[in-house]
């Protein structure tokens, strides 16, 4: 039986060459998979906070964490997007892209240039436009965020009062927005959301 995947808004729809490296053949539902996803999720969570002092801000750490988060799932879990989306720079620079933002991030943190969660903030939500792999941008992104934190000595963000974040309801909504507004330079709201 194919699974059937409804889109939502801010979701990056997968390819058919992407959906064919689907691991577990037991869904049926984009519920079945978001439940799936989430118990391997909870493995990479696990697995992070045993990680001592990683090197967040690698592009090895990045695919690692990728595919701990979601390696059960696909088989390109940890591998980067071979085409382009909805989303993000073109699929050739994801490399070149990360390698700007790591570098970017790291004077931030070691010039204080920005206060420590709006480095967080903006290095999200610059991973997020990024997009580098076929799916799980956002909940990578937060991830790497909460990490980038961690590494900080600062508490890992609440991401809008730990609600759910990948179905539709008003906290993505309300994380959706604040992305956006992020977008256009204003991060008055993503840093209010990702604190609330």
């Amino acid at each position: 039986m194919a699974l059937e995947l409804d889109e939502q808004d801010g979701q990056t729809p997968l390819d058919p060459d992407e959906m064919a490296g689907l691991i577990p053949d037991h869904l049926a539902t984009k519920g079945d998979l978001n439940d799936w996803e989430q118990e391997n999720i909870l493995l990479a969570v696990r697995w992070l906070k045993r990680t001592r002092s990683p090197d967040v801000l690698s592009e090895g750490f990045c695919r690692d964490l990728h595919k701990r988060m979601l390696g059960k799932t696909w088989t390109w879990a940890g591998t980067f997007r071979k085409s382009d989306k909805n989303i993000g720079c073109d699929w050739t620079q994801v490399a070149v892209k990360l390698a700007q933002l790591f570098g970017n991030t790291r004077w931030w943190v070691e010039n204080g240039i920005f206060p420590t969660d709006e480095i967080a903030a903006r290095f999200h939500r610059e991973l997020v436009w990024i997009h580098p792999f076929p799916n799980g941008n956002g909940r990578h992104s937060r991830m790497m965020a909460d990490a980038l934190l961690r590494s900080m000595g600062q508490p890992a963000f609440t991401w809008g009062g730990g609600g759910n974040l990948v179905s539709a309801n008003e906290v993505r909504t309300r994380y959706l927005a604040a992305l956006r507004a992020a977008d256009q330079g204003d991060y008055q709201l993503l840093l209010a959301f990702v604190r609330s």
